[in-house]
């Protein structure tokens, strides 16, 4: 089953990109809330880049599936008082939004190691019960990224608002093409714009996606946790 998935979203990503004129986006499989031996089967499939919502558990799984080197992102919120544990498990954080984590992250990133990567998570629909941060305040948040030498400003990730007409969704895209570029413009390393899933990847790819966010697609329902 998981084969076939993959193969799926992987036609859907190359198809909905030639059909843009666009380069095909990098898949990351989120995998919040799957087994480990899920996690690992993907990865035997060739699949390397996995999402997780949460710190601890994403922990549980890195350390039973360390021997594969997988590349680990948190999408999810981020708390403040999780950035240390963040810092030194992920390869990736995409969902920061504000002064305080930025300089946590950079805190307590270990010096030594390759620098993290880092995505600004932009409330791009001014949604209130939404985290990130609004479109306005993405560029001074860049510079401040992109002055800490234990971080590396990569780009930007949303969430737009998911309406039932998924073309209605394209709006939100749009706007956040824009604002990467913009970024991009200033800071020659942002090279990423994360948006599109499992519902609308298609419309993300269209407007300029370079990262989709897959999970239903290629699991299945989640699991539920008690």
């Amino acid at each position: 089953m998981l084969t076939h998935a993959l193969q799926d979203i992987l036609h859907r990503l190359e198809n909905a990109a030639q059909a843009a004129g666009r380069p095909i986006p990098r898949l990351l499989a989120v995998s919040k809330t799957q087994p480990d031996d899920a996690v690992a089967a993907l990865a035997g499939l060739g699949q390397r880049a996995f999402g997780e919502n949460y710190v601890q558990e994403a922990a549980a799984k890195q350390d039973a599936l360390a021997h594969l080197g997988l590349e680990w992102h948190l999408i999810g919120h981020l708390q403040s008082n999780k950035a240390k544990e963040a810092a030194s498990r992920f390869d990736w954080v995409q969902t920061v939004d504000r002064e305080r984590l930025v300089l946590a992250l950079a805190k307590y990133r270990e010096p030594e190691r390759s620098p993290l990567n880092v995505l600004i998570q932009v409330n791009i629909d001014d949604e209130a019960s939404k985290h990130g941060c609004r479109p306005d305040e993405a560029a001074e948040l860049a510079t401040l990224i992109a002055a800490q030498p234990t971080l590396a400003l990569r780009g930007v990730m949303v969430i737009p608002t998911p309406h039932a007409e998924v073309e209605a969704r394209r709006p939100a895209f749009r706007h956040a093409r824009e604002l990467f570029d913009s970024l991009a413009a200033q800071h020659p390393h942002v090279d990423t714009l994360s948006m599109g899933m499992s519902d609308d990847l298609e419309i993300a790819i269209a407007e300029g996606s370079t990262l989709v966010r897959v999970g239903t697609a290629l699991f299945g329902a989640r699991s539920r946790k008690n």
